[in-house]
């Protein structure tokens, strides 16, 4: 699946484990979403609509951090 093709590029830092404080945080506040207490929240696609992240760099910036864009394999 999606998580053993992801540990072709390692592990992550805290291997796996994790003490689910943000979950610990919804109950206490009561919330049924998750979301809304994490500090940086994502949407489904990834986006970050506090930073408007991922957003597209100048091409400038590109090539000083020695970068290409590809397109896409859809």
């Amino acid at each position: 699946g999606f998580l053993l093709d992801a540990f072709r590029f390692g592990p992550p830092p805290h291997a796996g484990f994790a003490f689910g404080i943000d979950r610990l945080v919804a109950l206490l506040a009561g919330e049924t979403n998750i979301r809304e207490v994490i500090a940086f929240p994502k949407t489904q696609k990834g986006a970050d609509p506090l930073t408007d992240a991922p957003s597209e760099l100048e091409p400038r910036v590109l090539e000083e951090l020695g970068l290409r864009v590809l397109p896409r394999l859809d």
